[in-house]
């Protein structure tokens, strides 16, 4: 496995592109990526992860406009990309009608629009990214299994699982060990957060709301 810095993105983005995995920090931990359009390195993901085949991953975007071109958006889900885009949040979207789901990739799909090295990355490489969290899931994962919050911490689960990653981004540590905030936005009902995570309850709120008083004066 290689060791990247945050200003070899370009690299990374050259072993995505030739379906390999990467590990790529956030600050929440490491994520293991691979290109959403490489079904083989998809399924590396759930076999180094042990994955259940019904427990979709994350699609990672580069910009909130492929947001608009993907997927079926409501008042709130645009309030909430607007605000709160690129971060920490995932919001639950429907995609559009007769739009392929990648292999991996739920419908509805879990999807971000990430800041950081994350971000940089999928920006660089012009395509969407799947994406889970360097770590053995549920039930699989023993009770000292967690995600990898270090460099040497994703190179221990690499030897641990033979996932074969390519590389891994190293920013050292991530220092926020939580959950990324998921919010369902159906098209047939209001938003509503699905799990609570490092976006704050409030912070979502603010962005339906300060939405709609800007349509209100638009209106007005």
């Amino acid at each position: 496995m290689d060791i990247l810095t945050p200003q070899h993105v370009d690299r990374a983005a050259e072993l995505l592109s030739d379906g390999h995995l990467i590990a790529v920090p956030t600050a929440r931990w490491y994520m293991l990526c691979a290109r959403a359009d490489k079904p083989l390195a998809v399924e590396a993901i759930f076999r180094a992860k042990k994955r259940p085949a019904d427990k979709p991953l994350l699609l990672v975007l580069d910009t909130p406009a492929r947001a608009k071109q993907l997927f079926q958006l409501t008042d709130d889900a645009r309030a909430l990309m607007n605000g709160l885009w690129p971060g920490d949040l995932a919001l639950r979207l429907p995609w559009r009608p007769g739009h392929g789901v990648p292999t991996g990739i739920g419908a509805p799909a879990l999807v971000s629009c990430p800041e950081g090295v994350l971000g940089h990355l999928v920006q660089t490489g012009g395509a969407p990214l799947a994406a889970s969290a360097v770590s053995i899931s549920p039930p699989h994962a023993s009770p000292v299994d967690h995600p990898a919050l270090t460099g040497a911490d994703v190179a221990t689960f690499n030897t641990r699982t033979f996932a074969g990653i390519a590389a891994v981004i190293d920013d050292g540590i991530c220092p926020l060990a939580q959950h990324m905030t998921i919010v369902d936005c159906p098209v047939d009902a209001a938003a509503r957060i699905h799990r609570h995570g490092t976006v704050h309850p409030r912070a979502i709120d603010a962005a339906i709301t300060n939405a709609a008083v800007e349509g209100d004066r638009h209106v007005a």
